[in-house]
């Protein structure tokens, strides 16, 4: 299927489905783990990472839904697509698979030409989503990729993973409530508020956001930082933001005239001599820098 060599991983009760799919696979140069039950897929998954998943809907003890959420709880495995393979057509045993984090479904008796066409485009966009988030990670940016839902973290940047650990606002991520404007507040025990403002997408089923701080608690974070005033600190913050003098007036109630007076204040305690400088620390100061 590829010139390098796949690994899948086939989950199902069936020997007679196992014997078929590894049979067909394996002609095709693809690597076959195979796993009788949900929980012994997560023992191999976890031991060794496949590059796609085929997973039965229906097994004893825990099913394939049941297992998928559970693989897809792993960080690990979160990016490896589950593609289901099922006698249940109905569309909500359908929409219960996509659901789980299956990103597709084949109808038992499984046509080969049909499953290895599907099987190649996951793995392509699998990778495509792999490498965006292997490149936004070397970027030292703080990204976090949600499910469609916004109710589960699917992968986030190592800055944004540490502040996430650090804060322990994992679950307060998943469960934040979206502002008019999109922006998820993400509220911090004894601290200003971190908000999720939208990027767009990084790969299928991935919602992607940058956590920084509220308003207020970049705010105080420059005013902290910097030992100027609250005042001094909301117009650096607007500064970072590239608004003008003018710009900066209306949106604080202030003249362009004591702006100017703030900016002097400005460049005198960050040691800068210019506009571009203040802004440059200032993003440091709130991207980590």
């Amino acid at each position: 299927m590829t010139q390098t060599r796949d690994t899948v991983l086939v989950v199902d009760d069936s020997p007679e489905t196992l014997g078929f799919l590894t049979e067909a696979m394996e002609a095709e140069g693809v690597t076959i783990l195979v796993a009788t039950s949900g929980r012994q897929a997560l023992a191999i998954a976890g031991r060794v990472t496949p590059d796609v998943i085929l997973m039965d809907a229906v097994m004893p003890e825990m099913n394939g839904f049941d297992a998928c959420r559970s693989l897809k709880a792993m960080p690990a495995l979160a990016h490896v697509p589950v593609i289901f393979m099922t006698g249940l057509s109905e569309t909500e045993h359908i929409v219960r698979g996509l659901a789980s984090g299956g990103v597709d479904y084949l109808t038992k008796p499984i046509d080969l030409d049909e499953l290895k066409a599907r099987i190649r485009v996951h793995l392509a966009n699998a990778r495509a989503s792999l490498s965006a988030q292997t490149a936004l990670d070397a970027a030292g940016r703080h990204l976090v990729a949600l499910s469609p839902d916004g109710r589960r973290i699917v992968w986030a940047t190592p800055q944004a993973s540490r502040l996430i650990d650090d804060l322990g606002i994992a679950d307060a991520i998943e469960t934040a409530a979206a502002n008019s404007d999109g922006r998820l507040e993400v509220i911090v025990p004894n601290a200003s508020p971190f908000l999720l403002a939208p990027v767009g997408t990084a790969g299928p089923g991935e919602r992607l956001y940058r956590l920084g701080r509220s308003e207020a608690g970049e705010t105080d974070l420059l005013k902290t930082r910097f030992g100027i005033t609250a005042r001094e600190a909301e117009v650096l913050l607007w500064i970072g933001r590239g608004k003008t003098n003018k710009d900066i007036g209306e949106i604080l109630g202030l003249s362009p005239r004591t702006v100017n007076k703030h900016l002097e204040q400005i460049y005198a305690k960050l040691g800068v001599e210019n506009r571009a400088s203040a802004a440059l620390k200032a993003a440091d100061a709130l991207h980590g820098g």
